[in-house]
């Protein structure tokens, strides 16, 4: 673990309210010892809503690597991960996670996130959003394809 890479995070995250770039978050992604991509919050100028810190810097550091998987980096990020960050996170395979802020200090900020953890518990009746199973559509062929398929590139 090493501070320089957090406070990378932070100035990148400090800049990026200045600019009117996004929400007060920041994420670098390092490799051995190197930062490999830095993002902060681009909610807003992006008018996308899955453009936080750590998505955004885990999309660059993929791109220049090459690679779906980053398993040999870590992320540092300026703030705990919500509910689809930490996904992003583990669907990339990083090795390590470092944050500063934690969810409290985020909620009291305006930034409350404790309504999606509780709703992922949720069985799928009981969440606040509609969420249905569609089981009569050949969307099951897609599984058969994918099976079916020698040459898959397996993530």
């Amino acid at each position: 673990m090493e501070l320089r890479f957090m406070e990378a995070a932070v100035q990148h995250a400090l800049e990026g309210i200045k600019e009117d770039v996004g929400g007060p978050f920041g994420a670098v992604v390092v490799r051995n010892g190197k930062i490999i991509s830095m993002a902060s919050n681009s909610v807003t100028s992006l008018s996308d809503p899955t453009a936080h810190a750590e998505v955004l810097a885990i999309r660059r550091a993929c791109q220049h690597l090459n690679t779906f998987q980053l398993t040999d980096c870590e992320l540092y990020t300026t703030c705990e991960p919500c509910p689809m960050c930490l996904g992003a996170i583990y669907w990339a395979r990083l090795g390590r996670v470092y944050f500063a802020s934690t969810r409290e200090d985020a909620a009291a900020a305006g930034f409350d996130d404790a309504f999606l953890y509780d709703e992922i518990g949720l069985p799928l009746e009981k969440r606040t959003l509609p969420i249905q199973h569609m089981s009569d559509s050949d969307a099951h062929l897609l599984f058969d394809a994918w099976n079916g398929k020698d040459d898959k590139i397996r993530y």
